[in-house]
Formats: structure tokens, C-alpha cells, sequence
């Protein structure tokens, strides 16, 4: 088809339609480009991606995808960051997640780890800008069920973590999606996201808070391996 035609067909999709498209080529352009071992090339390639495609849409046609910052939205970013932290905190003491993490190289040393912890934030930012800002509050025409859009696909990007976090992420997913649709805002899911992910990297540098075996001896009723 040539281009023309296209810029023709496309000003007949609806909003909704165009950002499903654009997720879809995103996703499709996450999975396919390669990057260098690293979180710094991690950081970029998620950036360019997940926070460029969706910037780059809301640009083109005038929508801010839930970057704003509201009332609503600092209500529930700290509500939703203390309700995910304990998980976090548990969590930290499995075998499971403290033979996956840090998913990158760090150390305790603040020359090693305050970077790492910046990065990692942008990683998480990334991600919420397109589960969270382009599928989830982009799309709120749909009302609430907006926030069931992108499970699926979210714990599709979770394969190959520990068991109890594939189990999770798609629960997780309408979680994070349903506090930022009423937030009109993905600065809660960020916030939540990005100090979880380096808290837990903190934690698992050090003995772990629980004993582990009492972690798991709690979590046993679980269908999968901890």
C-alpha cells in the first residue's frame, strides 16, 4: 500500500484504534530490536520505545497519556506505593527472587548503586508509559475496562522470572492500571513501580528480613515454585 494511502485510511480510525495499533508496533518493535548486555542499554532501548512511541503519538495528536500530575495523582502514588511495598519486602526473602535479582550488576556502594537505581527507575518508567499511559489511561474513552487491556501482554514480558512473578504481574497489571485511570495520571504505577523494583534490588544485597523458609512455608499454598 503506498504512503499516501495510508495517511489517508488512518484519519478513519478512531483514537482507540490508533493507539491499539501503535501498541501493537511497539510491541512488536520491543521484542525484535536487540540490545547490548547492560542496564544502560536496557534503559535506553526501553526509552526510545516505550517512552518515544507513546510521547511521540500523544504529540502528534494532542493527548497527554496520563503524564500529568494532579491532586488525585500524589493521593494515590503514595497510597499505591505503600500498599505495594510489603510485597516487595516478602518477596525480597525468597529463593526465587533472590537468585533472579539484581537483574544487573550493583553493589550496596552508593557510587554503584544510585546509578543503577536511576536507571532501573527509567526502565520502570518506560513501562508504565506504555502499559500503564498508552493502553491503560490513553484509552480511557473505554471507561474502567481500559485496565484490562494489556495483562496479557504484560506477563508475556514476565516469562522466564521467577514463577511467583508471572503469577502476579497480570493482577498486578489491572492493579496499576485501575489506580492510574482514576488518577488520570500513570505517576502513581511509576512511582510504585520504580521504588519497588530498587527497593527489592536493595534488599537482596543484604541477608534477607525473613527467613526464608518461613517465607515460604507461608506461600506454600501457591501453585507454583518459590
Amino acid at each position: 500500500m503506498r504512503p499516501a494511502r495510508v495517511r489517508q485510511r488512518l484519519p478513519a480510525l478512531s483514537w482507540v484504534q490508533k493507539s491499539l495499533l501503535t501498541g501493537a508496533v511497539l510491541f512488536v518493535a520491543w521484542e525484535t530490536v536487540t540490545v547490548q548486555p547492560g542496564l544502560a542499554w536496557r534503559a535506553l532501548h526501553d526509552g526510545i520505545i516505550y517512552i518515544g512511541g507513546p510521547l511521540a503519538l500523544g504529540v502528534a495528536y494532542r493527548r497527554r497519556l496520563g503524564w500529568r500530575v494532579n491532586r488525585a495523582a500524589l493521593r494515590n502514588t503514595v497510597l499505591l506505593t505503600l500498599f505495594v511495598l510489603p510485597f516487595y519486602l516478602v518477596g525480597s526473602s525468597l529463593p526465587s527472587i533472590r537468585g533472579h535479582y539484581p537483574m544487573w550488576y550493583t553493589t550496596t556502594a552508593l557510587e554503584s548503586f544510585l546509578p543503577h537505581a536511576v536507571l532501573q527507575f527509567t526502565v520502570a518508567l518506560a513501562a508504565e508509559s506504555y502499559f500503564r499511559g498508552l493502553l491503560c489511561v490513553g484509552v480511557s474513552d473505554l471507561g474502567r475496562k481500559a485496565a484490562f487491556i494489556s495483562p496479557v501482554v504484560y506477563a508475556f514480558q514476565h516469562i522466564g522470572k521467577p514463577p511467583i512473578e508471572l503469577l502476579l504481574s497480570g493482577p498486578t497489571d489491572v492493579l496499576f492500571g485501575l489506580v492510574d485511570y482514576e488518577s488520570d495520571s500513570i505517576l502513581p504505577s511509576v512511582v510504585a513501580h520504580g521504588v519497588g523494583l530498587n527497593v527489592l534490588d536493595w534488599l537482596v544485597l543484604h541477608d534477607p528480613l525473613l527467613p526464608p523458609e518461613q517465607v515460604v512455608a507461608w506461600l506454600s499454598w501457591l501453585p507454583v515454585s518459590l
